[in-house]
């Protein structure tokens, strides 16, 4: 869905699909990366303001968005807009659930004008994915020295005995 894609970041369309935009809407690349721009602010505006479809005809028309172009744009709003807002609110709000946890131990050696300096780095891959298992998020790596994974070590520790007490 291109009110989506536009609101996550991602190209709207793919070059084929530009291609055939821009000779069925008769434009120059520029000219339709411009409206697509253009009209992806308007779509992050609404969606930003929670805006009602009337509302939204009623600021594109003063705007100078002709009549009947602004009653379309609000009449395809208030048929995606609730489905748009809730794929917003689940990807913002939605709990995420550890999926996996790997790790590795990484150690940089002494350099000729640091002959002794061992710096080991543990690095904690965690692997999320969404609660209802529907879909695998992102993999999130974090890098520890020594000192920060006792330091998170402890606040797990912490974590579990007030979790034990709890149960």
């Amino acid at each position: 869905m291109l009110m989506l894609c536009v609101l996550q970041g991602e190209r709207s369309f793919s070059e084929e699909e530009e291609e055939k935009l821009q000779s069925a809407l008769s434009l120059e690349k520029h000219t339709l990366h411009l409206l697509v721009e253009t009209l992806s602010f308007i779509l992050e505006q609404a969606v930003y303001h929670n805006i009602k479809p009337a509302s939204l005809r009623q600021q594109l028309e003063n705007i100078c968005v002709e009549a009947d172009r602004a009653e379309v744009f609000a009449h395809v709003w208030a048929s995606a807009a609730p489905d748009v807002l809730d794929k917003i609110r689940l990807g913002i709000f939605a709990p995420k659930k550890l999926d996996h946890v790997g790790w590795q131990l990484c150690l940089q050696m002494a350099s000729s004008s640091r002959s002794r300096l061992k710096e080991p780095h543990a690095v904690l891959d965690l692997g999320l994915r969404t609660e209802d298992d529907a879909e695998r998020l992102q993999d999130v790596f974090v890098e520890f020295s020594h000192q920060d994974l006792l330091d998170f070590y402890n606040q797990m520790e912490m974590i579990q005995t007030q979790l034990d007490s709890l149960s």
